[in-house]
């Protein structure tokens, strides 16, 4: 998810924005690793102990790596990081609850990336953001796709699927509140703040809620660990790096290819095939994700690298 709006800066080389992209295209292969790493984890794992875990110990890092920023702050950010950090554990608590009814990751892919599109709408209802009708087109599209998922099954969506859509909603109001403080807090202390409150809330939350196994295996903790250290860690790591080489608008284009990573990667994994209804369900949320997008998808297609 990103901002719609052109800088009036710089653009990149086009061999440094042709690199940027095809490190970005990497780091869409690693989200799509990430789905399948953390479906396996959950298997064994509780699942509010795996995330609380997880985010704990990517917290941990961030604060090892930055924290000559965790000390220049004000009470008024760190009241921000915070209540935005419960905001963020209510979407995580929804996204690995999913995972772990979800029958089919692939389908739940498509429907976690509607919070692209929820965004914009979003910002229209907390801060009156006016949207190009390209963003409200882009919403129908997606709507009649989940339509056609919940036509699967007799228009009634699957338990995963409403915790997927809930999950979104909550991700695009984070977004749009991290848009407006991330002005006035380095963007690692927030990310550092927000992670180590989804690491408590989901660590509390499991402790209440759930039975923690009474042995663990090295299988267990292989998958823990390729999730920490492969798909968040290097991932985000890849992330922050090729954002840095390209514009925000092209990035987010390659960004879209994550739910088709994902997809292809459960087939290959899980053997999970769709059926008419869901592939036509997810392809027209692909296609809203692009209407979305339509204007910096035109100047691609045209060739221009300023996007």
């Amino acid at each position: 998810m990103s901002s719609s709006q052109v800088a009036l800066t710089p653009q990149p080389d086009p061999a440094q924005a042709a690199r940027a992209d095809g490190i970005l295209f990497g780091v869409t292969f690693l989200a799509g690793l990430g789905w399948i790493f953390s479906k396996e984890a959950v298997a064994s794992w509780p699942p509010l102990l795996f995330i609380g875990l997880r985010f704990l110990l990517a917290s941990l890092i961030l604060v090892i790596v930055g924290w000559r920023y965790m000390q220049r702050t004000s009470a008024r950010n760190w009241l921000r990081a915070l209540v935005t950090g419960g905001l963020m554990s209510l979407a995580m608590v929804c996204w690995v609850f999913g995972l772990s009814h979800a029958t089919q990751i692939g389908v739940g892919a498509f429907l976690a990336c509607f919070g692209v599109l929820l965004v914009p709408v979003v910002g229209w209802f907390m801060y009156r953001q006016r949207s190009p009708l390209s963003v409200w087109l882009a919403l129908l599209i997606a709507l009649i796709g989940v339509v056609c998922l919940a036509w699967d099954r007799g228009f009634d969506l699957e338990l995963a699927h409403i915790w997927f859509l809930l999950s979104a909603l909550l991700f695009a109001i984070l977004f749009n509140l991290n848009t407006r403080y991330a002005a006035s807090l380095p963007v690692m202390q927030l990310v550092a703040i927000q992670l180590a409150v989804v690491g408590a809330v989901n660590m509390i939350l499991s402790l209440i809620t759930e039975s923690w196994p009474q042995s663990t295996t090295v299988t267990m903790w292989g998958w823990f660990f390729a999730s920490v250290l492969i798909a968040t860690s290097l991932r985000f790591f890849l992330q922050i790096y090729a954002q840095g080489q390209t514009t925000a608008s092209r990035a987010a284009l390659v960004m879209m290819m994550e739910p088709v990573w994902t997809a292809v990667m459960a087939a290959l994994w899980y053997g999970e095939t769709m059926s008419r209804n869901q592939l036509l369900g997810c392809s027209l949320i692909f296609l809203a994700l692009i209407v979305n997008r339509w204007r910096q998808v035109a100047s691609l297609l045209r060739g221009k690298s300023k996007i």
